[in-house]
């Protein structure tokens, strides 16, 4: 399978209140369709290096490139329009906005992105919508649904603009048993019949174990890739 991202050799420092290394000599590549698990211990460097992957954090050594394209090195409005093309994102809390409806909030990263006609935007809302079970949930203030339903949603967001990479960052770190699975199997079944790329950060190591493959941190450094 082609890759779809590679890290290499990433180093990551933060000076307050001194400096210290979080990351060290990061490298790994991951294969296009596959469901990877970044695990460790808190403080491990793992959500650190998730906002690295995310481009949302520039400040590092190293270089990473997704899709063969190196993202090192651009400009901030060239890495905006990158993640808003390329990269769905899924928190651990939903992030949506509580005064619109949910098909609203779906609709929103599509109409930025300018690709598509409002009319196609709203088809492709509901079909994700549908497509994570909640589509009876379109018309809903967002701020309406249970925990677990706007974590769906989210899901259905990030999924709007085709992105090569789905990451979510503890999606299921503050649901229940039953809601973290449906957001498990959501995922899985993404990965396998639409070969999306998925990278979460979780420290739910059953979920892990499930997944196409783990890559473990310890003390800034991929002790299992």
């Amino acid at each position: 399978m082609p890759s779809v991202l590679e890290a290499k050799n990433i180093n990551k420092y933060f000076y307050e209140p001194t400096k210290f290394q979080v990351l060290k000599n990061v490298t790994f590549t991951i294969e296009r369709g596959s469901f990877i698990s970044i695990v460790g211990k808190s403080g491990s460097g793992k959500s650190t290096l998730m906002y690295l992957l995310s481009t949302m954090d520039t400040d590092y050594e190293g270089t990473m490139t997704v899709n063969g394209q190196q993202l090192t090195g651009k400009s901030q409005r060239e890495l905006a329009q990158f993640r808003n093309e390329h990269i769905g994102f899924v928190f651990q809390f939903h992030f949506l906005l509580p005064e619109f409806s949910v098909l609203q909030n779906l609709m929103l990263p599509a109409q930025k992105l300018g690709r598509w006609s409002d009319e196609e935007v709203e088809q492709r809302a509901f079909q994700h919508l549908k497509t994570l079970g909640v589509e009876d949930q379109a018309n809903k203030l967002a701020n309406k649904l249970s925990g677990g339903q706007q974590q769906r949603v989210a899901i259905a967001r990030a999924l709007m603009n085709d992105p090569l990479i789905v990451m979510g960052d503890e999606p299921t770190g503050n649901l229940d048993s039953v809601n973290s699975e449906i957001v498990f199997e959501t995922f899985h079944r993404i990965s396998r019949e639409q070969r999306q790329t998925i990278i979460m950060v979780t420290h739910d190591e059953d979920l892990a174990a499930r997944t196409d493959r783990i890559i473990e941190l310890k003390d800034g450094e991929v002790i299992q890739s």
